[in-house]
């Protein structure tokens, strides 16, 4: 089969596109021919290297979709079903098994990362993993699904437990995981404050569903979190971005807020006033990832138009590292996807 891959870390250049031996199913396993892939920052830290031990060589990719060529009998699917399809599993935990919190085990894995994944003509995953396609998208649109929409409904949903009527400021809007989480805090009936760097993705911000937003490269932050919140601090504050946002963060939110956060795409290493936080009884929720039973929820809500992902821009597989230098130069308002097929 076509696929990428690399053998070693570094830039866009160890990207290699070439002929890879097809997957073998395992028991429990559907086989999937792949039409179309998501791109996402855990591409490049993958790709980089760094002190995470990622395997090589991999096939990277971690937002699949494509077409069912084989399933096990009893699994529910067919040759031919469009799917969507959760890319991680986890092991070594049965407790966090049994409520469906596969990220949560000590061995958990993401397609792309710790494990081949979908930036390949087919991908071999358990039956289990694939989610009907709703007829309402297309192939690119379900490949910009999986990653950012379960991360920022878990995020919104599960970590910070975000209620009708409360305000929220998401950091970086530009981001396919800070659209998804205007979407779906609007969704749930939040007022949003989103902020980012460029007036196209300011507009875009709003096209979301953002009630305001603020450049952060003019505006004060903070300031027009007070404002927009009537001086209390938002409820919650949504952020990825990690050490250059830090205090920013804190600063914006309110007493009783929850500051929830995904990544550190600009660095890891913060300091916390703890007297601070206790005193004003906030929350600080790391997350990971997604639960199936969200991926599903997402689907169903996109299926009734409610959720629209939203494309930035669309490569073919032999411009992947083109793709990559397009995602690290911060140049895109939504998602990028990566065409298989063409």
């Amino acid at each position: 089969m076509r696929a990428a891959y690399f053998e070693e870390h570094g830039g866009p250049e160890v990207l290699k596109i070439c002929e890879r031996p097809d997957p073998v199913p395992g028991p429990g396993d559907a086989l999937v021919e792949v039409s179309a892939c998501g791109l996402n920052h855990l591409d490049i830290w993958v790709r980089l290297g760094g002190k995470r031990n990622f395997p090589l060589p991999i096939i990277p990719g971690s937002d699949p979709a494509g077409v069912v060529l084989e399933a096990p009998a009893d699994s529910g699917l067919e040759p031919g079903d469009e799917v969507v399809i959760y890319p991680c599993e986890g092991h070594g935990d049965e407790q966090a098994l049994s409520r469906g919190d596969d990220q949560l085990c000590p061995d958990f894995r993401i397609y792309g990362a710790a494990r081949d994944g979908g930036m390949a003509e087919k991908i071999a995953v358990p039956a289990a993993n694939c989610f009907a396609k709703p007829e309402a998208l297309s192939m690119h649109e379900a490949a910009a699904v999986s990653i950012n929409y379960i991360t920022a409904w878990h995020m919104l949903v599960a970590r910070a437990e975000l209620r009708a009527g409360e305000r929220v400021l998401i950091q970086a809007a530009g981001s396919g995981v800070s659209t998804a989480a205007i979407q779906i805090a609007s969704h749930l009936g939040a007022r949003v404050l989103a902020t980012s760097s460029t007036p196209e993705k300011l507009d875009h911000a709003l096209r979301c569903g953002a009630e305001e937003v603020v450049n952060y490269r003019d505006e004060d932050v903070v300031a027009r979190a007070m404002e927009f919140t009537s001086g209390r601090g938002a409820d919650v504050v949504f952020d990825h971005v990690g050490e250059p946002n830090w205090d920013c963060d804190l600063a914006s939110l309110a007493k009783g807020g929850r500051l929830v956060f995904c990544g550190t795409t600009g660095g890891a290493e913060v300091t916390v006033n703890l007297s601070s936080v206790y005193f004003m009884g906030q929350s600080l929720l790391g997350s990971t990832m997604g639960r199936r039973d969200e991926l599903e929820q997402v689907l169903a809500l996109m299926g009734e138009g409610k959720l629209k992902p939203v494309i930035d821009r669309v490569f073919p597989l032999e411009d992947l590292a083109e793709a990559h230098r397009y995602l690290e130069d911060g140049r895109q308002t939504g998602k990028i996807i990566i065409d298989i097929g063409s």
